[in-house]
Parts: C-alpha cells; structure tokens; sequence
C-alpha cells in the first residue's frame, strides 16, 4: 500500500464519488463476495462517521461508526472491510486501530460494541474485543456480539 491515508468523515461531508465508491465497494465485499443478499443502504448511514482508507485516490477499506443509542447502549463498528487486493497487507488491523481510536474520541465513556462474524471471533478479540452472545444468524452468516469497554 504504497500512498495509503485514512480519513474520518461524516455523511454530509461525503462527495458523490465518494459515497458511491465506499457503497460499491461495500456491496462487492457483503452482497457478491459473501453472497449476503441483504440491504446495505439501511438509513444508519446518514447519522454515522464514516472511516475510508485511501490508496492512490481509491478507496481500500472502510468502516462505520454509530453513535451511543443508535445500534446498541455503547457506540459501534460495523460494515469493517478491506478490498479484496488489499488483504493480508495489516490494513485490516489498521483500519480497527483507527476506528476504536476515532470512537474513543467521538464518545470517550461509551462501550464499543460490534456484530462480528463468527470466524473473526479472535481478530477482534486480539483488540480488547469481547465475546457478548452465543452465535446467531445475521444475513446468512454466523455473527456474535462483541463489546471493547470504555477505559
């Protein structure tokens, strides 16, 4: 990832070609690569913060980020990705980094809570991450919940 920077932005801030690359991307990664058929434009995105990580102009990862109250009690991450050209290079664990530390200070005495699929149990749990339910099914796939407490 030669010329990679993260940027922070909220939905009324994202430009047109910015909003349609993160929700193609996110579409090729939960509908066509894990074959979700679900909705992705679920109307949480207009009150979120959204994380892009750029490469060359090109976003590569994302992640959005709910305030306390929205999804669950604490704040939380969801919709984490990494391209799939962009995987296995520790983007993954940035873009973590970067989200906890953005939700730490949007909302420093909030849990960060999560619905992690089910095999990435330990990824996250490698960030302070843990387990908060028995395994249950969302859009297909084996999902838990997963809470990081507020320090």
């Amino acid at each position: 990832m030669s010329k990679f920077q993260f940027r922070t932005q909220k939905f009324n801030t994202l430009n047109v070609n910015e909003l349609y690359s993160l929700l193609r991307l996110r579409s090729q990664v939960f509908v066509v690569e894990q074959e979700c058929i679900y909705q992705d434009i679920d109307d949480f995105d207009q009150d979120a913060i959204h994380v892009c990580g750029h490469n060359d102009g090109e976003i590569v990862a994302y992640s959005r980020l709910l305030a306390p109250g929205i999804k669950y009690v604490g704040s939380s991450i969801g919709r984490v990705l990494t391209k799939q050209t962009a995987r296995g290079t520790g983007l993954g664990k940035a873009l973590l980094e970067e989200s906890i530390v953005q939700c730490q200070q949007e909302w420093p005495e909030a849990d960060i809570s999560l619905s992690a699929q089910k095999y990435l149990e330990k990824f996250y749990s490698g960030f302070g991450f843990e387990t908060e339910s028995a395994a249950y099914m969302e859009d297909g796939m084996p999902h838990i919940q997963m809470t990081k407490k507020s320090s």
